[in-house]
C-alpha cells in the first residue's frame, strides 16, 4: 500500500523512484510491482512510470457503488392511488404527495398503470365533468411502463430512465396470483432524485 500510495500523490513515478524512496533496490520490489499491476491498482507505461490503475480511479469507484447498490438500497416508498379512484382523486393526491406521476394499483398492490399531470390534462381541460372521470380512462396501461425490479442495480434503474427519459420507475417483483397467473406487486419506486442523492454520496466519500 506504501507503493499505491507514492503512486497516487506521484504519478508518474518511475521503478526507480519507488525503489530509493523505500530504500531498498528496484529488483526487491520488483514482484510487487507486477502482482500490483495485474490487479489493476497500478498501471505502467514504458518510459514514462507507474500511474494509478483503473481499480482505485474514481469514476471507477462510482461505477463499481452503482453496480453493487440495489434498487431496493435506495428506493423511496411507492406513491399509488387505486384503480377505483377518479381523476378528480389523482389530482388531490397529486398535489398533496407533491410527485411527477401515481402509480395505479389494485386493493393487492399490482401494478395496473401510471398516471402523470399530463394524462391528466388530456382530460380535464375544457371538461366540466373530467374529476368523475375514472383513473383506468386516463391512466396510461401496465403494458406501456417501464419497470424494475428490487434486486436490479441502481445503474440499470438511471440506464432506463435515461433510455425512456423518464423521472420515475415503478419497483416491482412479480408474484403468483389465485389462478396460477403472474402480476407485478409494487413494492417501490425509484427517481432521478434518489439517483441524484447516491451520485452525491459517492462524490463525499472520494
Amino acid at each position: 500500500m506504501e507503493i499505491v500510495d507514492m503512486v497516487t500523490k506521484s504519478a508518474p513515478i518511475t521503478g526507480e523512484q519507488i525503489a530509493e524512496t523505500l530504500g531498498v533496490s528496484r529488483p526487491t520490489i520488483r514482484s510487487d510491482l507486477s502482482v500490483l499491476v495485474m490487479l489493476g491498482f497500478i498501471d505502467a507505461k514504458p518510459k514514462v512510470g507507474y500511474f494509478l490503475g483503473k481499480a482505485l480511479k474514481p469514476e471507477r469507484k462510482a461505477q463499481d457503488w452503482m453496480q453493487e447498490w440495489k434498487v431496493k438500497d435506495r428506493m423511496s416508498r411507492p406513491v399509488v392511488i387505486r384503480d377505483t379512484a377518479t381523476v378528480g382523486d389523482a389530482v388531490i393526491s397529486l398535489f398533496v404527495e407533491n410527485v411527477g406521476s401515481l402509480i395505479v394499483t389494485s386493493d393487492q398492490d399490482a401494478l395496473i398503470g401510471m398516471v402523470s399531470p399530463k394524462d391528466l390534462l388530456k382530460f380535464t381541460l375544457g371538461n366540466p365533468s373530467a374529476s368523475t372521470i375514472p383513473i383506468r380512462m386516463v391512466m396510461t396501461k401496465q403494458a406501456q411502463l417501464v419497470t424494475i425490479e428490487p434486486e436490479e442495480t441502481l445503474l440499470e434503474a438511471a440506464r432506463r430512465m435515461m433510455a425512456y427519459q423518464l423521472n420515475s420507475l415503478p419497483v416491482v417483483r412479480a408474484r403468483m396470483t389465485e389462478d396460477g397467473g403472474r402480476e407485478a406487486e409494487v413494492v417501490g419506486r425509484i427517481t432521478k432524485t434518489n439517483i441524484t442523492q447516491a451520485m452525491v454520496e459517492i462524490a463525499s466519500h472520494m
